[in-house]
């Protein structure tokens, strides 16, 4: 199984829109595809666990706060992505392009990494 994503609704579009554009076979579900806009943090990781997809989204303020507290009252998640509001699209594009080509949806259970930053260092040999 490949990994699968979902963006926030406050991930820039254009990640989603590059994504897709350079990758059509890797499944990027968008908030409002989802019908999650306006919806909370919790809900918008319960429906990310529940989907099997990892959440993309630039909300490192409470974004992370709920995440922890998901994992601490015992709950799963298959993963938070955190992008970095002043890393260009581009990476943030060649990043996700990486995990999806790269690995499997396990290596990313229960756990939260920033972008672009963590490809680096997961991908070294």
């Amino acid at each position: 199984m490949s990994v699968r994503f979902l963006a926030d609704a406050d991930l820039n579009q254009a990640i989603v829109t590059g994504v897709r554009e350079r990758e059509a076979a890797l499944d990027f579900m968008t908030a409002s595809e989802a019908e999650l806009e306006g919806r909370s943090d919790p809900d918008v990781l319960e429906f990310a666990a529940k989907k099997g997809r990892i959440l993309v989204s630039h909300d490192t303020s409470t974004m992370p706060v709920h995440f922890s507290a998901r994992l601490r009252s015992g709950r799963t998640s298959p993963g938070v992505f955190l992008v970095r509001q002043r890393a260009s699209v581009g990476q943030i594009v060649d990043a996700i392009l990486l995990v999806w080509s790269a690995s499997s949806p396990g290596e990313w259970a229960g756990q939260i990494h920033y972008l672009p930053s963590f490809a680096r260092h997961h991908f070294r040999r």
